[in-house]
């Protein structure tokens, strides 16, 4: 697809706008664009596919989150090509031109009951360190935005790789796989739980700092349903 073409798709993508929420909630989509299909909802922006051009997703930015798309374009021009991450093609004042990535995120692996193996950790681990390399810092990483391809990991989202500071969510994330994970077992968790367990983390994560504390309470729940 040359810019000529992906400008074209943008004009076609002016009938949708996507609103940011509240409270760290997934953004809301109004408006339809005739040929395109959302396949992602995250609480800056929405991802969507053109029929006619599939290999490529467009990542549309809420209003208000002009930032989060001037850094994201940054971090993607600075990574260049890796295994690790997706490929950036071009932006306009909303969006993001992306190369589409095939495979269930992590989040949808636990939804559908697919395996997650040890390699894709490992394969985290040598994203981040690929991103500390070249300056940047890798955070807000989390099971919407790794993705599961032949049972490696890729990340998408990398907005927040230009902030300071550590948010711990991987690390949590990690934690949880190794010491947690074999409760689930490839069996698939209800919606419901994950989306609880989410909005418990998000106001844990303001409020407190044991997160021994917080597993605690998920793992009590993730028993009940053995």
């Amino acid at each position: 697809m040359n810019e000529d073409q992906w400008q074209l798709a943008a004009q076609a993508l002016s009938t949708i706008t996507v609103t940011a929420q509240p409270d760290n909630e997934p953004v809301v989509i109004t408006g339809i664009a005739e040929g395109f299909r959302c396949i992602g909802v995250g609480t800056d922006a929405a991802v969507f596919q053109s029929e006619n051009f599939p290999e490529y997703a467009f990542k549309v930015y809420a209003e208000g989150k002009k930032d989060k798309l001037e850094a994201e374009a940054k971090v993607y021009e600075q990574i260049g090509q890796s295994v690790y991450f997706s490929t950036c093609y071009g932006r306009d004042e909303r969006m993001l031109v992306l190369k589409f990535e095939q495979g269930p995120t992590l989040f949808d692996c636990l939804l559908q009951g697919v395996y997650v193996p040890e390699q894709a950790i490992v394969d985290v681990e040598k994203a981040r360190d690929y991103i500390r390399e070249i300056g940047l810092n890798p955070r807000d990483i989390h099971l919407k935005n790794i993705i599961l391809q032949d049972g490696r990991a890729k990340l998408l989202d990398v907005s927040e790789y230009i902030k300071p500071g550590n948010d711990f969510r991987w690390e949590h994330l990690k934690k949880a796989y190794h010491e947690y994970y074999p409760i689930i077992d490839g069996k698939p968790v209800p919606f419901w739980l994950l989306d609880t367990i989410r909005k418990w983390y998000h106001h844990w994560n303001r409020y407190s700092a044991n997160f021994e504390e917080f597993m605690r309470i998920v793992s009590k729940q993730l028993n009940y349903r053995k």
